[in-house]
């Protein structure tokens, strides 16, 4: 018998790419196309800015790193079993990222009050660990009709084509987060 967080592991492994979200949809040219992994707390990434990702020259923009925060953040609420969306988050800029360095985002689920979930997340930079910034967020957890329909679009139900299935990328993956590697 596999037990609850087992199905909500298999479940979040079979995630679909075949979608325009920024964050980690194939169909968005210019998104991010993050792979979300699990770990024992939550869940794990690689990204990799690249120039379009920049606001002083060299330096990536604010908001791209909010964006991989927050992405990273919501898939550890649906990796924990409950879809949500962001109702407040805060992020802290500890230094600057510059435009090629590869990072690793990681985000846990912190507290699950039923209908509000609150999680932590933070980005750092391979080569030293240094924390790029780190954000904490309040989600709410969506209607069961939205979570269903989410769940059959953005989850593979075993029927849909091959070519819209992706496999999971290892947590140790430090393959560019633009998907010219990643599967």
């Amino acid at each position: 018998m596999v037990d609850q967080s087992q199905r909500k592991t298999a479940a979040f492994q079979s995630i679909r790419f075949d979608h325009a979200c920024f964050g980690c949809g194939d169909d968005n040219p210019i998104g991010l196309h993050l792979r979300f992994s699990t770990t024992n707390d939550g869940v794990r990434a690689a990204f990799t800015p690249e120039p379009a990702h920049q606001g002083f020259d060299g330096i990536v923009h604010g908001g791209i790193i909010s964006t991989v925060l927050d992405e990273a953040m919501a898939w550890a609420t649906t990796s924990a079993g409950v879809w949500t969306v962001t109702a407040e988050m805060s992020v802290r800029f500890r230094r600057p990222l510059s435009v090629g360095d590869s990072t690793t985002v990681t985000a846990e689920v912190t507290e699950n009050r039923g209908r509000i979930v609150a999680t932590a997340g933070e980005l750092t930079r391979d080569r030293d660990g240094a924390v790029i910034a780190s954000a904490t967020a309040t989600f709410v957890r969506v209607s069961d009709a939205i979570a269903n329909q989410w769940e059959s679009r953005y989850l593979d139900d075993g029927a849909t084509n091959e070519s819209s299935k992706a496999e999971p990328v290892a947590a140790d993956d430090r393959s560019s987060a633009r998907g010219e590697s990643a599967p």
